[in-house]
C-alpha cells in the first residue's frame, strides 16, 4: 500500500507546477455562464454546497478588468497562479499566487487580472449560474 501512495505522490508532482485545473474539475455541466461572470474572457466552473454556498474555479485567459459588484454573503479567494489586483473603493490590493483574501458581504469590490491567472473562490451563498443547454 505504501508503494502505491508513493507512486501516486511521484506522479502528482512530476513536471512541476500545473498551468490549468485538472480535467475532472472542468466538467461542462459545471461551466459558469458568461452572464454570471464579472470579468471578460474568463472560464469558470462551479460546485455547490448543501448549505447554498458555492466554490468557483476561474482561469483568466486574457488581461481584463472585473466590474465592481457586491454580494450578500462573504467571499473568500485565493490566487493559484498569476496575479489579481483586488479593488475596494480607492484601495488596490495585489494578490499573488499563494495569497488569499476575505471580502466581507456588502463590500463593493472589483479588480484587475493578468492573463494566465487562476483563482479559487468560495462564496457563502449562491453566486454563479451554470451554462444552460
Amino acid at each position: 500500500m505504501r508503494a502505491v501512495a508513493e507512486a501516486r505522490a511521484d506522479y502528482a508532482f512530476e513536471g512541476g507546477a500545473m498551468d490549468d485545473f485538472p480535467e475532472f474539475m472542468k466538467c461542462g455541466a459545471n461551466r459558469i455562464a458568461t452572464s454570471s461572470q464579472a470579468t471578460p474572457g474568463v472560464e469558470g466552473y462551479v460546485f455547490d454546497g448543501v448549505d447554498g454556498s458555492q466554490m468557483a474555479f476561474w482561469t483568466c485567459r486574457e488581461t481584463a478588468v472585473s466590474a465592481p459588484h457586491v454580494h450578500e454573503y462573504d467571499e473568500y479567494m485565493t490566487v493559484v497562479q498569476g496575479r489579481y489586483t483586488l479593488t475596494i473603493g480607492d484601495k488596490r490590493i495585489p494578490i499573488k499566487a499563494g495569497e488569499e483574501y476575505l471580502i466581507p458581504k456588502g463590500i463593493a469590490h472589483g479588480g484587475e487580472v493578468i492573463a494566465g491567472t487562476r483563482t479559487i473562490h468560495a462564496f457563502g451563498g449562491r453566486r454563479a449560474e451554470r451554462v444552460r443547454k
